[in-house]
Parts: structure tokens; C-alpha cells; sequence
């Protein structure tokens, strides 16, 4: 009988579960899973899925009518175990109205509706504690991404040789660093830059690659001209992507690219730092302010913004050369 996985949170969030992915299919076999729609084709190529199901809980399948017309089409796969990696009475009730027998999530919330509760480590990254819900196995499984080969040559044929990516993107208005077009500037003097990000990421993706050209390198602004599997492959072929605390910095540990994290409101206490040995995450030490949320909030709360204001561009290009992304390559 099939096992299945929910997981419904932000796509950063999908990306750091396929660890949990690996671990369950190599005891069960692959795994069907219910997922978001924008996440679901990154998993629908991954090894250690059989099926995903699109769950649009913000859109045509919201409200409780959307649970149970989901959790009645479940109900007809008889599936033996679910897995709950994401605490959410959403989640909770799609298992249990689906008559999951075994139903496997984490402790607190809404863990009355699961017949087993395991706690969820306090410490330790985002990927290793949702493989608590396998029982351990950390580090066995690292996150990956598996786009197919027109994923490869979408990406491909942006741009030719080596380039810095860079997602200067967030939905959270504090993440976002405001210094990626002097950044550009400073890059373009020794390589060529492309821009990764959404259709809202458009406008910024112009200016930095605007601040480019009088370098006379190459620069591409890639922000909404891709699908997320052919970004996952473009951000796969970079030589380092610097990106604020946001969903890139898991695809690109998912694609195995070198990263340079620039966290402000957050910190990777929480556990959703950079994973590669090599890797960086800059912050400013010494703010009594930072953290300030858990996410990151819209805006800086105080006004002032120190926490990505103070992070400078000398200090992430020190990182990049650091990383060796600037070497020259034959």
C-alpha cells in the first residue's frame, strides 16, 4: 500500500523535504505527495516520487469544501501511512478525513489527530529536523532537484560560460538587500551576471543588469522568463548564487551551487542557513534587534534597516572571491 507525504508550506520549504523524500522511499518505495502547484514540478521529476498532487489551498481547492474534495480523492488511493512534515490543522484534517490509518507528524499543534507524534529537534538545520519524522538518517540525504534535459537547455541557452547568479528577491520586504545593482557593478568588471526571480522580480532584475553593461560583460535578467525547474537548472549552472534568505538559497544547495546567504531580520539559528561544507552566510553581528521575526517582516519594524544597510559589498564580494567563484576558468 502507498505512502504518502504532505507538505503544503512555502516552496523553500518543499525544496528542504526532499531529504525526508529520499529517506521514506528507500524504506516504502517512492512516494506520492501533495504539494502546492507552483512547487509540484520540482518534485514531479525527483527519484524518490511516484506522484504528486497538486493541493491549490489558496485557490480553487481553499476552504474546508477543498479539504474534502482533496481528502475524498485520497481516500480512493487506500494509502497505509502519511508523513506530516508541516504543522497545520489544514494538513491534520486532509490525513485523517482521507481515513489514513498511520498517520505520522510532529508533536504540539494539532498532533491529537495523528496517531503518532514525534518531536521535532530545537536545534540542527530545517533538513535534518524534518528527518526526524523518518527517524534520523541525517546527512544521508542531502536536498536535490532533478530537472529534466529541455530544463537544462532552457537554461543553457540564456547565456554561455561561467556566471554569478544573483536572487535578489523575497516576499519578505526586509530579506531583500538593497546593494545587488552596486554589487553587478563590481561583478561585471570580471564576469558575467544573471538575475533569477519571479514576473515580480522583473523591474529589479533591469536595474541591476542596467548597472552591468558599462562593464561590457555579459548580463542576462532571467526574472520571470523561466519555469521554476528551468531556474533550478540555470541557478545549477552558476559558479556562486548570492541570495538573500529566500527560496534560490535552497534550490541552489538542491543543484549543489557554492552560496553566499545574506541574512538581516533572520538568522540561520533557525535553521534555514546554507548546508554545503564551503558555503556563507553573512550577517551583521551586534544588532540587539536581530532577529526581529521569524520570517522577516514587510518592513524593518524600527525604520532603520541596519541588519542589510551595514552589509556591505565589500564584505559579500570578500565571500564570493572567498567561495573561488571568481577564479579564471580555461
Amino acid at each position: 500500500m502507498p505512502t504518502l507525504v504532505i507538505q503544503t508550506a512555502f516552496l523553500g520549504d518543499v525544496v528542504l523535504t526532499t531529504p525526508l523524500l529520499a529517506a521514506l522511499a528507500a524504506r516504502h518505495g517512492p512516494v506520492d505527495v501533495v504539494t502546492t502547484p507552483i512547487a509540484a514540478p520540482l518534485l514531479a521529476t525527483h527519484p524518490a516520487v511516484a506522484q504528486v498532487i497538486p493541493y491549490d489551498k489558496r485557490g480553487t481547492d481553499r476552504g474546508w469544501a477543498g479539504v474534502r474534495s482533496l481528502a475524498g480523492r485520497l481516500r480512493g488511493a487506500r494509502y497505509e501511512r502519511a508523513y506530516l512534515p508541516h504543522r497545520s490543522l489544514r494538513t491534520a484534517t486532509l490525513a485523517l478525513l482521507a481515513r489514513i490509518p498511520s498517520r505520522i507528524g510532529f508533536s504540539g499543534g494539532w498532533a491529537f489527530l495523528y496517531t503518532e507524534a514525534r518531536p521535532k529537534p530545537r536545534t540542527g538545520h530545517e533538513t535534518d529536523r524534518l528527518l526526524a519524522l523518518a527517524n534520523g538518517a541525517s546527512g544521508v540525504y542531502p536536498p536535490q532537484l532533478r530537472p529534466t534535459a529541455s530544463d537544462e537547455q532552457a537554461a543553457a541557452a540564456l547565456i554561455e560560460g561561467p556566471f554569478v547568479a544573483l536572487a535578489p528577491g523575497s516576499i519578505w520586504g526586509s530579506k531583500r538587500w538593497p546593494y545587488y545593482p552596486e554589487l553587478a557593478a563590481r561583478l561585471g568588471e570580471r564576469v558575467a551576471v544573471v538575475v533569477v526571480g519571479g514576473k515580480d522580480d522583473v523591474e529589479l532584475g533591469d536595474q541591476i543588469v542596467s548597472a552591468v553593461r558599462p562593464a561590457g560583460r555579459p548580463a542576462v535578467n532571467a526574472c520571470g522568463r523561466l519555469t521554476l525547474r528551468e531556474s533550478a537548472a540555470l541557478i545549477g549552472r552558476a559558479t556562486v548564487l548570492v541570495t538573500n534568505d529566500s527560496a534560490p538559497l535552497h534550490l541552489a544547495t538542491a543543484m549543489d551551487t557554492p552560496v553566499v546567504a545574506l541574512f538581516g531580520p533572520t538568522v540561520t539559528e533557525f535553521g534555514f542557513g546554507p548546508v554545503r561544507a564551503g558555503d556563507v552566510a553573512l550577517g551583521v553581528d551586534g544588532l540587539q534587534c536581530r532577529p526581529c521575526s521569524s520570517h522577516g517582516p514587510p518592513q524593518c519594524p524600527l525604520g532603520h534597516h541596519r541588519c542589510m544597510r551595514e552589509l556591505t559589498v565589500a564584505a559579500v564580494l570578500a565571500a564570493i572571491e572567498d567561495i573561488g567563484a571568481l577564479r579564471r576558468r580555461s
